[in-house]
């Protein structure tokens, strides 16, 4: 037989052993070309083929070329063009059939510009702008941006896509999520188009990956996204990723994968210090056209400290509830939203004995006729303010209150919650009073 016919016969049992959907993305566009050292030489479109096969179908592909010709030890591929009609369609991409996949998933309002920088995020900016100057004709290739959530690494990352585009607007810049790349390639796998989906993403000049963790336990589309990587930065061109953690503490993910992302430069995010947190608040206050009192910016600063989303979201909740309940922007408003975002507890580093102290030192009663039985009225009121100021400044249980202050019930520190606050509207001098406590123990509201 010779080595055309040894290619039918093998094609003819591959056909028998896998699905038609192989036969037709795999082995249909194969071209039997030779035999050279007792292999048959198989001509393929691209070098993601013979990494493909090689992965996949090795076993299947040499035990089909032995039913064919036993003598033969097996195969070796040649990279070049099968036929017009597939090297049209092929992973092998001319220049001037680049399309413009993704680059409108770019969110433009992400900006270096409006990239708050600090000290937990300088470094990452840094690299992030000299990507964006030479898109994959620099040492940081790939870009993996690692840290927590809410700490702006999908913001960073379309602003490096942004820059890029503004420099070059040809720039076939594709953005995606690594769910997004997951469904799209089982989609592609569903439908017979591999070759489809294979174009889409390494056409680009600029791949941006959101979350790459994500990949974890998913073993096939692993595999896919190594040969896109592979196929990309062999062509010089620039990978950009964000993760959870540093790529070396991945867990899930293939070695090749990991040390793949660990040749570039990998950059931390932190969370954000308290100056930089009043810097994003007040440009995200500024953003939606409003000035927030500084005392309201810092407080918000103060508790929310760990996640620039919350952060912005505290900002978001604090108009929204103004608009929608028609509602001055003050204290209580602010310190509402606040023990929202941070699970009803405000981490101000005041305790109830520290309340109990100043109400007394303010009030000449003692700190244990405060959490004692005693009911004279200067003694009660006393108790009564030192009830409220818990329940607003530390937002504690009305329970754990209650039994703080001589095991007394929920609805006593309920009743001195409403007896405080309904004399604060009606009094000026009680109102002066609590203020003036706040003031003493260092909480704005």
């Amino acid at each position: 037989m010779n080595y055309k016919e040894i290619w039918i016969a093998a094609l003819g049992h591959l056909k028998e052993t896998l699905p038609q959907h192989a036969i037709d993305a795999w082995f249909e566009p194969i071209k039997a070309i030779g035999i050279s050292e007792d292999k048959v030489l198989l001509e393929v479109p691209n070098q993601f083929f013979c990494e493909w096969i090689d992965s996949h179908y090795k076993k299947e592909l040499v035990r089909s070329i032995s039913f064919g010709d036993n003598s033969l030890g097996g195969y070796r591929f040649s990279i070049g063009a099968v036929s017009k009609e597939f090297e049209e369609s092929s992973l092998v991409f001319k220049e001037k059939k680049k399309p413009i996949v993704h680059q409108n998933n770019l969110n433009r309002q992400y900006s270096f510009e409006n990239f708050i920088e600090g000290s937990n995020n300088e470094f990452a900016k840094n690299a992030g702008k000299s990507v964006s100057e030479e898109p994959g004709e620099n040492n940081f290739n790939p870009l993996t941006i690692y840290g927590g959530v809410g700490l702006g690494k999908t913001h960073l990352m379309h602003a490096i896509g942004n820059e890029a585009v503004k420099k070059n607007p040809h720039l076939n810049v594709v953005v995606v999520t690594s769910e997004r790349f997951t469904l799209d390639f089982v989609n592609s796998l569903r439908k017979n188009k591999t070759i489809e989906f294979a174009q889409q993403y390494r056409s680009a000049d600029m791949l941006l990956i959101d979350d790459v963790q994500f990949f974890r336990g998913k073993e096939q589309t692993q595999e896919q996204f190594f040969h896109t990587f592979n196929v990309l930065h062999q062509a010089g061109k620039q990978i950009v990723m964000t993760a959870d953690k540093y790529p070396g503490e991945m867990k899930g993910l293939q070695s090749r994968l990991l040390s793949r992302f660990e040749s570039g430069l990998s950059v931390d995010i932190q969370p954000p210090n308290f100056e930089v947190r009043v810097a994003i608040l007040l440009e995200k206050a500024e953003q939606n056209g409003v000035s927030l009192d500084y005392e309201f910016i810092e407080f918000i600063a103060k508790h929310i400290k760990n996640n620039v989303r919350d952060l912005e979201g505290a900002v978001i909740r604090v108009l929204a509830k103004s608009s929608l309940l028609n509602k001055d922007i003050d204290h209580t408003l602010v310190r509402d939203v606040v023990r929202e975002r941070t699970g009803g507890v405000l981490t101000t580093g005041i305790s109830i004995e520290k309340i109990v102290r100043k109400v007394s030192e303010l009030s000449g009663v003692s700190e244990q006729d405060i959490v004692g039985k005693s009911r004279k009225m200067e003694i009660a009121e006393a108790r009564q303010v030192s009830m409220f100021l818990c329940r607003e400044i530390l937002g504690g249980s009305l329970s754990g209150i209650g039994l703080f202050f001589g095991g007394r019930d929920h609805t006593t520190v309920m009743h001195a919650v409403k007896t405080i606050s309904d004399k604060i509207q009606k009094n000026t001098k009680v109102k002066d009073s609590i203020e003036m406590l706040r003031t003493d123990l260092n909480q704005t509201f």
